[in-house]
């Protein structure tokens, strides 16, 4: 039975059209596909979508007569498809703007109002499932159920909450008189009674992740940029705590004794990971310790962060950074440490998640293993390897399409034409050629 229609994406009102519900069977007319769970391209592909879910997938000529003939069809014979991919570590919710500005002259109310424009700009990027680790006042999960709720567009989303940080670590307020306050929701927590009980706060209102400020970090005014700030008794309560209600703990670590004590206590990954060792290389390598390291941001951070007020303590601390980072996730990804794609954004401006392919190809990775590091690598990492990072049957019915070939150019995922989530467009830029 031959296929009919045409696929047309109308958009009389901006919201309704992307607030869309998918049509009952989609089939894809795919030129080239990037599987990444066999690192393998497959030339004139099929893919039938049922709801959304993925139905099958194969070889046009084999599948294209069980495909009914009122199906709704997307032609991306010229384009190169993958599955939707995936950014393990967000903070969705905010971008910086004003370093005094953002701290004393907004409040969570300008956070929260702001966020579904960034959660739009995240999946319009390609980027159609995200983790994102740390928010202000739980609006990562307000924003998450509105999503799931097809109140708003955005990614799918996996949240850590409040970022669990030591009295004077990196996640509490420094540099600023003591009688300074904020009457808002705390994720400073000390000793192994005080993180537990934080742990189960999160996950009383929702969490999927535990974050930890194992070391010092960038962006905040302590002296240290990577100095530790939890004991590995304190770190092991989180992990045990995290464990017993079925969660998993990533770490904010650069310093390399915060590394080591985060791996030793047991946490999933660890997040920037600037300052690793040799040793701390060959830790994450035998207990299967994921990295998510940010290497596009400096960039950004050095380029733009002054200009936006940011102390010059903070400047020079990035300078520390930036280019060893690099250099250890290159010998990271020597040494065969799982890597999964994570970029920080929000340090830098929403929607340009795609950015950091290039700088992952630059240090190390082939530009297949960084598409895998954004799919099917990500998708084991943060627990959902049996629902997205592939495009087979039974999964979730998001991919992105480029025109090109991004194995040869992988900055043509800066851009992508089309994206496609759970079976509904919610970006198509094909049309504007």
């Amino acid at each position: 039975m031959a296929l009919v229609g045409v696929v047309v994406i109308a958009r009389a009102a901006e919201e309704s059209a992307a607030l869309a519900k998918p049509p009952a069977v989609v089939a894809v007319r795919i030129g080239r596909l990037i599987a990444p769970e066999t690192a393998s391209v497959l030339a004139q592909q099929l893919l039938v979508i049922e709801g959304d879910r993925v139905k099958a997938v194969g070889p046009a000529a084999a599948l294209q007569s069980s495909v009914p003939a009122t199906a709704t069809l997307i032609d991306l014979s010229d384009y190169t498809v993958l599955p939707g991919l995936i950014d393990c570590h967000t903070h969705v919710v905010s971008q910086p703007e004003d370093y005094y500005g953002d701290r004393f002259r907004k409040s969570p109310i300008d956070l929260a109002i702001s966020a579904h424009v960034y959660a739009r700009r995240t999946v319009e990027a390609g980027f159609t499932t995200i983790r994102n680790l740390g928010a202000a006042e739980y609006i990562d999960l307000a924003l998450r159920r509105a999503i799931d709720s097809g109140k708003v567009v955005g990614p799918r989303m996996l949240c850590a909450a409040i970022t669990l940080s030591a009295t004077g670590g990196h996640g509490d307020l420094n540099g600023f008189s003591p009688y300074l306050k904020f009457d808002r929701i705390s994720g400073i927590a000390d000793g192994v009674e005080g993180v537990r009980k934080r742990v189960r706060e999160n996950i009383k209102y929702g969490a999927d992740w535990i974050k930890i400020a194992a070391s010092a970090g960038v962006l905040s005014e302590e002296e240290s940029v990577g100095a530790p700030q939890y004991s590995f008794e304190e770190m092991k309560a989180v992990v045990e705590e995290a464990k017993m209600w079925g969660r998993k703990v990533a770490a904010h670590a650069h310093g390399t004794e915060a590394i080591k004590i985060a791996i030793r206590a047991g946490v999933a990954s660890i997040e920037h990971g600037s300052f690793l060792d040799d040793e701390a290389i060959a830790m994450m390598k035998e207990r299967g310790t994921w990295l998510v390291a940010d290497i596009y941001n400096d960039d950004y951070i050095l380029a733009e962060f002054g200009r936006m007020g940011y102390p010059p303590k903070i400047i020079e601390k990035e300078r520390l950074v930036g280019r060893l980072q690099r250099e250890n996730f290159q010998k990271a990804v020597r040494a065969g440490v799982k890597v999964a794609y994570g970029t920080d954004a929000g340090v830098y401006p929403h929607g340009w998640n795609g950015k950091q392919f290039r700088h992952m190809v630059q240090w190390g990775l082939t530009p297949m293993q960084a598409i895998q590091s954004a799919t099917t690598d990500a998708a084991d990492l943060i627990g959902w390897k049996d629902k997205v990072g592939r495009l087979v049957p039974g999964y979730f019915a998001d991919f992105v399409a480029v025109k090109g070939d991004p194995l040869a150019d992988v900055t043509l995922l800066e851009n992508v034409a089309l994206v496609v989530k759970g079976g509904a467009v919610v970006k198509d830029a094909r049309r504007a050629k």
